[in-house]
């Protein structure tokens, strides 16, 4: 399959704005879509990047899906997966036999577009971390390549893909095994996004605080346990070691469960602590991830108490 010049980046979030902005340094046609607002508008920002080697600053174009009947090129899914059920509905006379490219943390959160009207899915699991500091200027610090493998696809789409979207600063490579990274990646984002929003302090807390690395530990055997039952096998050491190492590269950094939290927002964590749990119930082995099951509904409640304040 030809892959069109245009990247289409769903979501105007930190990682969207982010992303879209080193493409366009990199001469590449690429454009913001909002997810959650569709009222036919276009604008230009002039959005910045803080990196670490300085400021990135680009015009891009950011405009809602209506504006558009058909997207040719690739589409990057960078908004909040609880959005997906809406936004599969809406593309699926869109898409055509573009390719889409998942940003999303989490479990199961390509569900919704694993139908017929959906050529080509394909899984990304981020290792960057990025804040908002105002609604123009982000702050943004890769921590390793990130992987992209195939839910529904082909290997020469995915090479293709993963040449369209890498730039010095935004890195990706193509992965045959992407299971167990996302598996991986969900239980580090599990730890990230229940301790940090209870506590209320940033990503460094585990590099910084036996205790609170005491708890991830926790976290991470009861995860890490379930993985295995379904077939996923995960080293504890491993998915301590990549905690530690986005602590450490992040610290300063407040991870988005608790962004979303400040700003009376709805949070993913039912992707991440609760689906595990969610996974763990339908296995009958829910009484092994009770510390990990107690920490997402007090996130929840947390968030929802928030929302309730509107």
């Amino acid at each position: 399959m030809k892959v069109q010049n245009t990247i289409y980046i769903i979501g105007a979030g930190a990682i969207g704005k982010s992303l879209a902005v080193f493409l366009k340094e990199a001469a590449k046609q690429v454009l913001i879509l909002r997810g959650s607002v569709d009222d036919g508008s276009s604008q230009t920002e002039r959005i910045r990047v803080e990196a670490a080697d300085g400021i990135h600053e680009a015009e891009i174009e950011v405009a809602t899906l209506s504006s558009f009947d058909c997207l040719q090129g690739i589409i990057v899914l960078a908004n909040k997966s609880y959005g997906n059920e809406r936004l599969a509905t809406i593309l699926q006379s869109k898409a055509g036999s573009s390719p889409v490219v998942l940003f999303q943390n989490g479990l199961g959160v390509e569900k919704p577009f694993m139908t017929d009207e959906f050529k080509e899915i394909y899984r990304c699991v981020l290792f960057v971390t990025s804040q908002s500091i105002d609604q123009t200027f982000i702050r943004f610090k890769p921590v390793d390549t990130c992987p992209i493998g195939i839910e529904k696809g082909n290997t020469d789409t995915l090479a293709r893909i993963v040449q369209e979207l890498s730039t010095p600063y935004f890195r990706f490579r193509s992965e045959e095994d992407i299971q167990q990274i996302i598996w991986r990646k969900a239980i580090v984002n599990s730890v990230f996004n229940s301790v940090c929003p209870l506590l209320e302090v940033d990503n460094g807390i585990f590099q910084r605080n036996a205790d609170a690395l005491e708890i991830a530990r926790t976290i991470i055997s009861e995860c890490v346990a379930v993985a295995k039952i379904k077939g996923i096998m995960i080293d504890t050491d491993e998915v301590e070691e990549s905690l530690l190492k986005i602590s450490k590269s992040s610290d300063g950094q407040i991870i988005s469960t608790l962004q979303d939290i400040f700003n009376k927002r709805r949070t993913e964590i039912d992707t991440l602590n609760l689906e595990i749990v969610h996974i763990a119930e339908n296995i009958h082995t829910a009484y092994t991830v009770n510390n990990t099951k107690l920490l997402g509904k007090l996130v929840k409640l947390k968030a929802d108490a928030n929302l309730r304040e509107l």
